[in-house]
């Protein structure tokens, strides 16, 4: 395992030096810094699976099988790219690594590896997680199972709005509170951070159903932690107890019709007026709008300050909820916030919203900050986005997971040519990759979520969203590869899996403006340092 770990120390090294021949231009080098991003998460999630397996208490023999074909492919996959662009980088072929992989990547590993995966019943070997974390998995897994999943499939065929069946008994398992401190009712401790039980949380529900129960502490989690970044203490005591308890539910509106990701772009406008703020302008892919009741929106306070950014504020805006796939509220003084659902081919559950803000009031106390925030909104979004990217891949371990249960059943079960699926070396190929996969995304999210609760990891949450969400994508994929014919029929649970994964990499930072803006442009700067 030695050798493999020198081996990755030794990429990660030669990437810095392919961005250091790199003039840092942002757009012009848009492509090899895409795949420079894409490397580094990739090795670097090959790092996080490594250092598990060489301490792992349980099934140590096989995370490390694992580990080294996976690492063996990471290693593969970066120097065909880096061979691939090597003009770019500035490389002459005589100093591109060649690492030896040896068996590690033969049909025979990885079958048995696959096999192995199948005779286990389950994508889990030995995760890490101690007892009290182990116990709150399971308990929201075995709620996924007897609640969720029953549900999932008419949820997203028939694009219904979650039901109190699964709303209800989340807000009293504490579902919503992850986030918040104790002192206001939540469930994260007073005195640290607990990313690793969001995370843990989140996968679990994502396991039953992205869009009817993985995503619905996302939105919680970004607006209790821009609250607590930079709400006064009137407006934590206010906002915060309501959260925890699910009461209200939440929404958050950042992104607009002609920003997309670029945040500091926002032009939806706040004037200030006697006791307050009225908005104008519109918003989109505000997931969850109609069924909340508070919506965190960011606003242009300042349309002439530089950088944009700078010019940015945060509010909470109150609105009646509803459940139907479009709204209209009118204030006593003139003001209306309307919204229409979009119609969208998966994630389906807790809908997304077109939005349109007409002299829409916001009392001066929704200000998140009050005077002192003015100006502070993009740094407060930022801050809760950064958990969002976190859970994000948390959500794509929890399709991945649900995808490969689903295609190692069907695989034992579906026969063909006189055998099962599953005696096929092809069949057991795709499922230790599907394995591996799952195993170095998950081990790198639960590394992430113990760097956040260290006060670190914010790069870390962008590269492991990355990784995480490309995989689900393949992952999927090739579930529903296996499942054949059936894989492609609305009525099995593959199909949804499939459509609801290929959400992961547009939101919560879109892929390209992750690998690009994100993690490419702290690679030039590490690089050129």
């Amino acid at each position: 395992m030695q050798d493999q770990t020198n081996a990755l120390a030794a990429m990660q090294a030669q990437l810095l030096r392919a961005c250091a021949n790199l003039k840092g231009d942002l757009d012009g080098e848009q492509v090899q810094l895409y795949d420079a991003a894409l490397s580094r998460a990739e090795l670097d999630s090959a790092e996080a699976l490594f250092r598990f397996a060489s301490t792992a208490a349980r099934d140590a023999e096989f995370l490390k099988a694992i580990a080294t074909s996976y690492s063996a492919q990471v290693l593969s996959d970066v120097t065909h790219r880096l061979s691939q662009r090597a003009t770019d980088f500035g490389l002459t072929r005589e100093e591109l690594l060649v690492p030896e992989v040896g068996s590690a990547l033969s049909s025979k590993t990885l079958a048995q590896i696959g096999r192995a995966f199948i005779e286990r019943r389950s994508a889990e070997p030995d995760d890490g997680l101690d007892g009290e974390k182990r116990l709150m998995r399971e308990s929201f897994e075995q709620f996924g199972r007897d609640v969720v999943k029953p549900l999932a499939s008419d949820i997203h065929r028939g694009d219904l709005i979650i039901p109190d069946a699964i709303l209800n008994p989340l807000r009293e398992m504490g579902c919503f509170g992850l986030s918040v401190p104790n002192r206001f009712g939540g469930l994260k401790p007073d005195d640290h951070e607990d990313s690793l039980g969001m995370v843990v949380v989140t996968q679990a529900l994502s396991r039953a159903s992205l869009g009817a129960a993985g995503s619905l502490i996302t939105r919680p989690e970004i607006m209790a932690r821009a609250i607590m970044e930079g709400g006064t203490e009137e407006q934590q005591a206010r906002w915060l107890p309501g959260l925890a308890a699910g009461e209200p539910l939440c929404a958050i509106s950042v992104t607009e019709p002609d920003t997309g990701s670029d945040v500091a772009a926002v032009t939806l406008k706040a004037e200030k007026v006697d006791g307050g703020w009225v908005l104008n302008g519109n918003k989109t892919w505000c997931t969850f709008a109609g069924k909340a009741g508070a919506i965190l929106v960011l606003a242009r306070t300042d349309p002439a300050a530089r950088p944009l950014h700078k010019g940015l504020s945060l509010f909470v805006v109150e609105k009646p909820s509803s459940d139907g796939h479009a709204f209209t509220h009118d204030q006593p003084g003139g003001g209306r916030l309307t919204g229409r659902a979009i119609p969208t081919i998966g994630y389906r559950g807790m809908h997304s919203f077109e939005m349109r803000y007409d002299n829409w009031f916001v009392p001066a106390a929704n200000l998140i900050g009050e005077r002192a925030g003015e100006g502070r909104g993009f740094y407060f979004t930022m801050r809760g986005f950064m958990g969002g990217r976190l859970q994000t891949a948390a959500r794509a371990c929890g399709i991945m997971q649900a995808a490969m249960d689903a295609a190692m059943s069907y695989a034992q079960e579906r026969h063909v040519f006189g055998s099962p699926l599953s005696a096929y070396p092809l069949t057991l190929v795709k499922i230790g990759k599907m394995g591996m996969l799952l195993a170095a995304c998950q081990q790198f999210t639960y590394n992430v979520a113990r760097m956040m609760d260290a006060g670190q990891g914010a790069m870390e949450a962008s590269l492991v969203k990355l990784i995480a969400c490309r995989a689900a994508e393949w992952v999927t994929r090739e579930a529903l590869q296996i499942h054949g014919g059936m894989g492609y029929a609305e009525e099995t649970a593959v199909s949804r899996y499939f459509l609801d994964a290929r959400v992961l990499s547009i939101f919560e930072g879109a892929e390209e403006t992750l690998a690009i803006r994100v993690i490419g442009k702290d690679l030039l700067s590490r690089a050129h340092a």
